[in-house]
C-alpha cells in the first residue's frame, strides 16, 4: 500500500465539487488552494498516535493542496459542550461517541451532498458524522500467559478458575464504555436482548468479579498492567492492545462477543471555518486512506470499501474486518437515551455504592 496514499493533484479531485455549507469567517488569507480554500480548521481531538496518524493519512496532504493549515487541539469538555450545545467556541471538528451525535444533532451541521457517508454508520445519522474509526471493546492477553488457550468470549472472562489472574478493567467514572453490555454478555444475555440495558443485572454480575479486578484509570495503563503482568486479562479498547502487537509484544486479542464502538467527528453549526472543514470531511471518506489510518492505529473504518485495500495483518487487528464474524455492534442511539443513568450507576458502582 502507498504509504501517503493519493496526494496532490489527486487530492484535488477528491475535493473538486465540494460545497461550502455554510459561511467560512476563516480570517487567514494566507494561502489559497483548490476550490478558493485558505485559512484553517480546528480540529479537536484527544492527541496521541490517533492525532498523529490523522495527520499522515489526512491532514498533511489535504493541507499540501488546498493551503489549508489544520491545528490540533486537545479537546476540552467545557469548549465541546458549549458548541454542541448550541453555543460558539472555536472548534470545527469534535471528537465524540456517537451517541453524543444521537444526543445534540441538533446543534451539529449536517454534512455536504458532495462529502461520502460512512455506510458502516446506522442509515439516521450518516449526515452528521464523518471519520468515523470504530473502536473494539475486546479482552487481551499476553500470550504467554495461557500457552495452551486462554480466554475467549466474556464467559471466559468472568471464569478465573479455568483462567487464573487478576482482571484489569476501567476504572474512573467516565469510561464505562460497555461496561454494563459486557456483564450482560458474560451472564449470558445474548446480542439481540442487551438493550434497554438492565443496570440492576449488570450489578450483579460485576459484582461477582470486582475481587479479581485490577482498575487502570487511563487507557495507556492497559499496556502497563499488561506487560508487568498486573492483570492475566485486560478489558479495553482494542487499540491499546494493537499497540503493544505494534511495537513487538505477543499479545493475544479475543474479539469474539467484542463490542464495536463507533467514535466519530462532529461538526458544530457555529463551527467558523464551515468551508473548510467540509472540505476535509470529503477527504475522510477516502477507502484508501481509511485502510491506512487502520493500519496505523487498528481502528475499524466507515467505509467499508477500505477493506479492500487492507493486508491480512491489518485486518485481523481490525475489530468490524468480515472473518470476525461474533462481534456485538452496540447501540449507540439508545444508549444516548439513558447516557446520563450510564454515567451516574457506574460512578456509584465504582464508589461501592
Amino acid at each position: 500500500m502507498r504509504a501517503a496514499l493519493v496526494a496532490g493533484a489527486a487530492l484535488a479531485l477528491v475535493l473538486s465539487g465540494c460545497s461550502s455549507g455554510g459561511s467560512d469567517d476563516s480570517g487567514d488569507a494566507s494561502g489559497s488552494g483548490s476550490d478558493g480554500l485558505s485559512g484553517q480548521v480546528v480540529w479537536a481531538d484527544f492527541g496521541g498516535p490517533t492525532n498523529k496518524a490523522r495527520y499522515g493519512t489526512y491532514f498533511d496532504d489535504f493541507t499540501k493542496d488546498t493551503g489549508v493549515k489544520v491545528i490540533s487541539e486537545v479537546e476540552s469538555d467545557a469548549i465541546a459542550n458549549t458548541m454542541l450545545t448550541g453555543g460558539k467556541g472555536a472548534y470545527d471538528a469534535i471528537h465524540v461517541g456517537l451517541d453524543t451525535v444521537y444526543q445534540n444533532k441538533a446543534n451539529i451541521a449536517r454534512l455536504d451532498d458532495s462529502v461520502g457517508r460512512d455506510t458502516n454508520l446506522p442509515e439516521n445519522i450518516r449526515d452528521y458524522a464523518f471519520g468515523t474509526f470504530l473502536v473494539g471493546h475486546v479482552q487481551a492477553y499476553l500470550t504467554a500467559t495461557f500457552p495452551n488457550g486462554g480466554p475467549k468470549n466474556w464467559a471466559d472472562f468472568w471464569d478465573v478458575a479455568k483462567f487464573p489472574g487478576k482482571r484489569g478493567w476501567m476504572g474512573s467514572p467516565g469510561s464505562y464504555d460497555g461496561a454494563c453490555e459486557i456483564a450482560l454478555l458474560a451472564s449470558g444475555v445474548t446480542p439481540d436482548k442487551l438493550y434497554p440495558l438492565d443496570l440492576d443485572r449488570c450489578t450483579k454480575k460485576l459484582d461477582e468479579l470486582r475481587p479479581n479486578m485490577v482498575f487502570y484509570t487511563s487507557y495507556p495503563q492497559i499496556q502497563q498492567l499488561l506487560t508487568s503482568k498486573t492483570a492475566a486479562v485486560v478489558a479495553g479498547p482494542s487499540g491499546q492492545a494493537v499497540a503493544l502487537k505494534n511495537q513487538g509484544v505477543d499479545v493475544t486479542i479475543s474479539f469474539d462477543q467484542a463490542l464495536i464502538a463507533p467514535n466519530v467527528m462532529a461538526i458544530p453549526a457555529s463551527a467558523p471555518n464551515m468551508k473548510n472543514i467540509q472540505a476535509l470531511a470529503k477527504v475522510f471518506n477516502d477507502p484508501e486512506r481509511q485502510a491506512a489510518f487502520a493500519k496505523l492505529t487498528g481502528y475499524g473504518p466507515g467505509n467499508p470499501d477500505a477493506f479492500k485495500y487492507m493486508d491480512a495483518e491489518t485486518k485481523a487487528k481490525v475489530v468490524n474486518a468480515p472473518e470476525h464474524t461474533t462481534v456485538v455492534p452496540w447501540n449507540s442511539e439508545e444508549r444516548a437515551k439513558v447516557s446520563d443513568e450510564l454515567l451516574a450507576w457506574y460512578t456509584k458502582w465504582l464508589a461501592g455504592k
